[in-house]
């Protein structure tokens, strides 16, 4: 699938509000690629497809789980909030021809992390956090900070993820925890 053609496929799948905001994400990962010499290209797919699953009834959505119970692991089991992007990627694969498994993955958990994130998953995962539109507390300096270590702005990302959904009560997706530690480590052996 071409960026031309997964712009037209998402424009039809999604409203207006979270089209704007797919062709940002786009905007600040093929930004966020060049910075850190990744695929420009692999960016720009995986930012316009990675909500194409958003605005899918729960119902739709456990229907894709069920029919491709392999690829979607546990993902009815986790937070209904992050199953767009388990959806998304199982479309991806299954109906739109997508293959490439750095992709699949940036789209699969853009919303949650995962430990081991690969340079294009973190592009995905702080280009959706970023994007134009975004205007919650502490999103600038995210934007700063990720133009100067990507690793550092994810970090602080997760962070407060984690911290947003435990004050509202909500259910931690597994993945968001082990991201988060994860890059601790990492962040910690690299001194």
């Amino acid at each position: 699938m071409t960026c031309e053609q997964a712009q037209q496929l998402v424009k039809q799948r999604l409203s207006h509000k979270r089209y704007k905001h797919t062709l940002n994400v786009k905007n600040m990962a093929v930004e966020l690629a060049r910075r850190y010499g990744a695929d420009e290209e692999k960016a720009a797919l995986a930012a316009l497809l990675h909500d194409s699953a958003k605005e899918l009834p729960w119902e739709d959505m456990l229907q894709i789980f069920a029919d491709n119970a392999i690829m979607a692991k546990n993902a009815a089991a986790r937070p209904t909030p992050v199953w767009h992007g388990i959806a998304a990627a199982i479309l991806c694969a299954t109906r739109w021809g997508v293959t490439d498994p750095e992709i699949l993955s940036a789209i699969e958990c853009h919303t949650t992390g995962k430990a081991g994130m690969s340079l294009l998953d973190k592009i995905l995962y702080m280009a959706d956090a970023t994007s134009a539109e975004r205007d919650y507390p502490g999103v600038e300096r995210l934007r700063r900070e990720q133009m100067q270590d990507l690793d550092l702005a994810l970090l602080h990302s997760l962070q407060q993820s984690i911290s947003f959904v435990q004050k509202k009560g909500g259910a931690l997706d597994p993945q968001t925890l082990a991201a988060c530690r994860d890059l601790e480590q990492r962040m910690q052996k690299k001194g």
